[in-house]
């Protein structure tokens, strides 16, 4: 199981989009913690549990954003 996954996120403009971001996919089961770095562009993912890549990459979208695994 991987337990940390990272991806490329387009159209974050400042702190408040990756603030969103992390809340969208820390409500994910099975991720423990989410962090957003908005200047590189990333989100790294912690899991506690096996969660599918599309599945974070829809929370994201569901933040209005659009990623890819890095």
């Amino acid at each position: 199981m991987k337990t940390r996954m990272e991806f490329a996120v387009s159209g974050m403009h400042c702190g408040s989009c990756g603030l969103l971001i992390d809340d969208e996919v820390e409500e994910v089961p099975g991720v423990t913690t989410s962090t957003t770095d908005v200047r590189r562009q990333r989100t790294v993912v912690h899991l506690a549990a096996a969660v599918p890549a599309e599945r974070i990459i829809a929370a994201i979208a569901e933040a209005g954003y659009t990623a890819v695994p890095a």
